[in-house]
């Protein structure tokens, strides 16, 4: 006996429908005894997937709601078990009132992703597809979202099985030439496998060098705004946010801390460092200040070097620049361009370095760094169909069977025995399955669907 679900699927403010799910083995009966439809169908007879309007009511016979529902059977459902659905009108009261009927009947409040845990435990979706509803729920740009679509209809899954089933096609021939001795079997020679295991080792090495593309669209490019003090960096992360997220004043040395905010600009979702400026400093305080300034260098993805057009250029913006890691890519904003130009950005020019002028109190200039960002990642243009890690337990799952099987190739050059060839490739497949959820425990299960909201 499975017990019955319910949670409201929707949010906890006014809306126009708020919907109730419930899922389960008496999940129809129980909806059965709330809701009278107008035509006179008893949800025990209804036709899945088809709405019906009617009544929901109390348990003493009061009308709560005039509600659309739809129920559908298992296994042919989103759980795999039976399952009805409430549209109600979107009262957080009604939604409560029909929510405290349910359970009076039977069902119980339902946890943190509780309905796609059990479309998973039941086979309807694999671990990387589950994964991928919550990350398109909380995807932040059209490619995200793009990407955790082609994955909930099975992109992934789909590489990684083609890879598995290669995979186990090499240890059933071993274990049936150990097991059967006496049949009519092929003998097992490591070397007709070698081209099956650097295929597998490719597509997993594709799949796995997809993972910082991946990072990067589902979580923004770490962008460090950097410059020597009182340039106006806090400035320019208010005007690219639209509101005022910095303190900002003329005093140099205001900001002390790293600010972080994430904002689209450029096609782009950036996750925008405000630093510290980088400066030579007594200041305790301000070291500190400066220091984490240059681990957010270190991480960064994306340099913006803010620097003070209205005033020459000092050895403190050298110094900013050269602080720039050179494996990444930078744009210089020269900025208060409402003010007197002061700045000689010759030498700026000679080195190659990309600049704007903007200004950052008017707004002039941005849709010019807006384009500069534009063309900085062109990949991350391409259209995501799916096939994007952006997961890092899956991402260090394929790590680990990429490997696996490149351990197992080289002890085939290295004449090792079958068995030992053999090990590594179970290992590789123990690996495979912890991304789709066919070798995984109960712990990790448990983790990753605690992301999850409840209703969903």
């Amino acid at each position: 006996m499975v017990d019955t679900i319910a949670a409201i699927a929707t949010g906890g403010t006014v809306s126009a429908i708020g919907i109730i799910r419930m899922s389960g083995n008496e999940a129809i009966a129980i909806a059965d005894k709330v809701f009278r439809a107008h035509g006179g169908t008893s949800l025990l007879d209804a036709r899945d997937r088809q709405m019906y309007y009617g009544e929901l009511v109390s348990l003493d016979g009061n009308l709560i709601d005039l509600v659309l529902c739809m129920i559908s059977r298992g296994p042919n459902s989103y759980t795999g078990e039976d399952t009805a659905e409430f549209q109600c009108h979107g009262s957080p009261l009604v939604l409560s009132e029909v929510l405290k009927t349910l359970f009076s009947l039977g069902a119980r409040q339902a946890l943190q992703g509780e309905f796609t845990k059990r479309a998973f435990l039941n086979g309807r979706l694999d671990l990387v597809q589950a994964e991928a509803v919550i990350d398109l729920i909380e995807s932040e740009t059209l490619p995200a979202a793009h990407n955790a679509a082609g994955q909930l209809r099975g992109a992934v899954g789909i590489k990684l099985d083609a890879v598995y089933a290669s995979l186990v096609d090499v240890i059933s021939h071993f274990h049936a030439v150990i097991d059967y001795p006496d049949e009519d079997i092929g003998e097992f020679e490591l070397q007709n496998y070698l081209s099956s295991l650097q295929g597998a080792k490719d597509e997993l090495e594709r799949l796995l060098s997809t993972h910082e593309r991946g990072k990067i669209m589902l979580s923004g490019v770490p962008t460090a705004i950097i410059g020597r003090p009182n340039t106006g960096k806090s400035s320019l992360l208010n005007a690219l946010l639209g509101y005022e997220r910095a303190i900002v004043t003329d005093i140099p040395g205001t900001t002390r801390d790293t600010i972080e905010e994430r904002v689209m600009f450029g096609g782009v979702l950036l996750r925008l460092i405000d630093t510290a400026g980088l400066r030579q400093t007594d200041d305790v305080v301000e070291k500190l200040g400066v220091e984490r300034t240059r681990l957010a260098l270190d991480d960064a993805k994306l340099a913006i070097l803010v620097i003070d057009g209205s005033e020459p250029l000092r050895e403190e913006d050298y110094d900013a620049l050269r602080s720039i890691p050179e494996n990444i890519p930078k744009v210089a904003v020269i900025n208060k361009s409402d003010l007197p130009a002061e700045a000689d950005i010759e030498d700026l020019d000679k080195s190659g370095l990309d600049f704007v002028r903007i200004s950052a109190k008017s707004g002039e200039g941005l849709n010019d760094l807006d384009d500069k960002i534009k063309v900085l990642f062109p990949e991350l243009e391409i259209s995501a169909t799916g096939e994007i890690i952006t997961n890092s337990r899956q991402s260090e799952a394929i790590m680990r069977a990429v490997n696996c099987v490149t351990a197992a190739i080289d002890s085939m050059a290295s004449a090792m025995t079958p068995d030992a060839v053999v090990v590594d490739i179970e290992a590789a497949l123990s690996a495979i399955g912890e991304v789709t959820g066919k070798t995984m425990r109960e712990d990790i299960i448990s983790r990753i669907f605690e992301r999850f909201c409840v209703g969903k």
